[in-house]
């Protein structure tokens, strides 16, 4: 029997871990073919033989969103071993955390380049071969994109964006057969909080977020492979972060309390 993402090729970036590696393993599970970008080399081909151990192929691509030219010289190894790209999901990123006295604008930039132009390159990068193939971009964003909360104004502006360039492209890349998803996940059981501000993973930091809050990255990766699959506008992952969503939208005052008492509790501890 067939798979959703048989005969097809699905480039990820920020494959190496989280929800990048875990939608790798989900599409795989599915039938599709992979190239699995990330900065973190000997990560990438533990995933790339994995994957090539459930039949499918794998192409590990040591990739710096962050760097002009990566992502195009990436793209370029991709033609060459499978001919085709039908599905890109620009996964990359990670969260610049603190008050906003404390950050200074290299903090903001630094966010902005890996989690807003580090997408950028990779559209401007693919947009050729998913307009040839009709295929689908997915763009992960995260429900900080519709709230923002004290100590998260540049990872929060940064998602934002997100969400705003995933509108509008729908809109631009329609005429050509393209799908635009944009995925805004809750909390996921990944290692982004342990991430510090300058990018570097930090195995031993505290994941502040309680276990019972955090979907685990597999379940993630089963609605989000779901949702590119179906071409669906916007998915939200969680059901904490669908609540968080709906009511930003309809009660918005109801959020700025809740996440204003938060705020205040905090500095109470």
């Amino acid at each position: 029997m067939k798979g959703r993402f048989s005969g097809t090729v699905t480039f990820i970036t920020g494959a190496s871990s989280g929800i990048g590696a875990a939608l790798a393993r989900e599409i795989a599970r599915q039938g599709g073919d992979l190239a699995l970008a990330a900065r973190r080399e000997e990560r990438l081909q533990t995933l790339s033989e994995e994957i090539r151990g459930m039949g499918r192929r794998a192409l590990a691509l040591t990739c710096d969103v962050t760097r002009d030219g990566d992502v195009e010289q990436a793209a370029a190894k991709v033609r060459e071993a499978f001919g085709r790209i039908d599905y890109v999901i620009a996964n990359a990123g990670f969260g610049v955390i603190g008050k906003f006295e404390k950050l200074s604008l290299e903090d903001y930039r630094r966010q902005f380049e890996t989690n807003v132009f580090g997408v950028l390159r990779t559209v401007k990068a693919i947009q050729g071969d998913l307009i040839a193939s009709s295929g689908c971009l997915a763009i992960i964003g995260s429900v900080n994109g519709y709230i923002a909360q004290p100590g998260l104004s540049a990872y929060a502006m940064s998602k934002f964006a997100l969400r705003g360039l995933a509108d509008s492209l729908r809109h631009e890349l329609r005429p050509y057969g393209v799908g635009v998803v944009h995925i805004a996940p809750g909390f996921i059981n990944t290692e982004i909080r342990k991430v510090d501000n300058q990018g570097v993973y930090r195995p031993e930091a505290r994941d502040r977020v309680p276990p019972r809050l955090r979907m685990p990255a597999e379940k993630a990766a089963r609605q989000i492979a779901d949702a590119i699959f179906k071409r669906q506008n916007t998915r939200v992952i969680t059901g904490l972060g669908k609540v968080s969503v709906f009511l930003q939208r309809h009660f918005p005052a109801l959020i700025s309390f809740v996440v204003s008492h938060i705020e205040l509790q905090g500095k109470k501890r």
